[in-house]
């Protein structure tokens, strides 16, 4: 690779993260929002109506819609009009720690950091160390 492409790669990759860091910080001073200590944040949409929270281990039926900080989305269950079941374990880190702090029915807003992400690979439509944002419904657990 060329050095004026690795110079150009730095610079975005420069960019990018005070884009997040401060869209991090912005987000984090609202009233509503929950900081946990790995940089996730979440926002308690509506409240669910169940008793217990999933293990990782567990299958989670969900309803999701994901957007990048420009509101680009890079995958919706939303939008294609049908819920998702997935094992916990086999999903990204932050869906692990967030997903068994909730009941069925919960609807969250979460804010994901890189690090709890993707990190620097690309996944699709999604960039290198990118902030994911998802509004995540638990509709239903499994064993």
């Amino acid at each position: 690779m060329s050095e004026k492409m690795e110079a150009f790669k730095r610079k975005l990759a420069a960019k990018r993260k005070a884009q997040n860091e401060a869209f991090l910080a912005e987000n984090a001073q609202k009233e509503t929002v929950t900081v946990l200590d790995n940089g996730i944040q979440y926002e308690v949409l509506e409240e669910g109506f169940g008793k217990v929270s999933p293990s990782v281990k567990d299958w989670v039926t969900v309803h999701y819609h994901g957007t990048l900080i420009d509101g680009k989305v890079f995958d919706s269950s939303v939008d294609r009009k049908k819920t998702a079941t997935f094992k916990l374990n086999n999903l990204i880190q932050a869906w692990q720690e967030v997903v068994p702090l909730m009941v069925a029915g919960d609807k969250w807003r979460l804010v994901v950091p890189p690090s709890m992400g993707y990190g620097d690979r690309q996944e699709g439509k999604i960039p290198s160390n990118s902030i994911l944002i998802f509004e995540l419904e638990l509709i239903a657990i499994g064993k």
